[in-house]
């Protein structure tokens, strides 16, 4: 048996309707630069942090207090659920199914969840591109009004990919925000153009300048990071992204 426990702030309200990013551990760290980003700029406060005997046994450091590495922020309608750690391949089932009945219970409009979609000519693109994915045909129709690329076939590995099913079976509208990205480089200015294609689908807008003026600080400070990702990422069989669908 495995626990799994969301520890809420008494003193923090948590807001009930809103919006919820999803950043986690995965190619280049998109989603997990994208969420840090959003939390400074936005000045977000810890709403709820996730206790489980699936996490690593580490604290995360900030501000000289130790901070649990899943934790959820938030402010007005939006909140961001971060993992500052790799997330286990074995307990990430669980964590993201526990992470959307949250989700549900507080009544989340919308989850967004934002990741890497790693392309091997990624030196030579200037503008990363980003591609979406819908739970539901309401939201595939949405990328379209937004002017996403929808992706109609393949396969998705990963947080992202669990966020997704749990969302469809649960109902929950979800939208997953893919850049093109580094494989095994943090990539902040991927995680800069998702976070502009977050704005024109949630109009909420968050400045990105920082993560191109400061794009080599935050590649050498998430290095450990990405380290360890790869390594679960192996375990997910993240590689198998590149496989086409088996119908057409």
């Amino acid at each position: 048996m495995t626990s799994l426990t969301f520890v809420e702030k008494e003193a923090i309200h948590v807001p009930l309707g809103a919006t919820m990013l999803c950043g986690f551990p995965d190619v280049g760290l998109v989603g997990v630069l994208a969420a840090s980003h959003v939390i400074s700029e936005l000045n977000l406060e810890e709403v709820a942090y996730i206790d489980s005997d699936l996490l690593p046994p580490i604290v995360v450091l900030h501000k000289g207090l130790p901070r649990a590495p899943m934790r959820i922020l938030g402010g007005k309608d939006l909140l961001v659920a971060v993992s500052e750690a790799a997330i286990p391949a074995k307990g990430i089932q669980h964590l993201m199914r526990g992470l959307i009945d949250w989700g549900k219970e507080k009544k989340v409009r919308m989850i967004i969840p934002i990741g890497g979609m790693p392309v091997q000519n990624r030196q030579d693109i200037a503008e990363p591109k980003v591609f979406g994915a819908g739970s539901s045909q309401a939201m595939i129709k949405l990328l379209e009004q937004k002017g996403t690329t929808a992706l109609k076939e393949g396969y998705m590995v990963g947080p992202q990919a669990l966020i997704m099913r749990y969302c469809a079976e649960r109902d929950i509208p979800a939208i997953a925000l893919l850049a093109q990205s580094f494989y095994n480089y943090p990539d902040p200015e991927a995680s800069a153009a998702a976070l502009k294609q977050f704005a024109v689908i949630t109009g909420i807008t968050v400045d990105v300048s920082k993560l191109f003026e400061k794009g080599e600080e935050i590649r050498l400070r998430a290095k450990d990071v990405m380290r360890r990702t790869q390594q679960e990422l192996s375990k997910m069989k993240k590689e198998q992204e590149y496989d086409l669908p088996l119908y057409v």
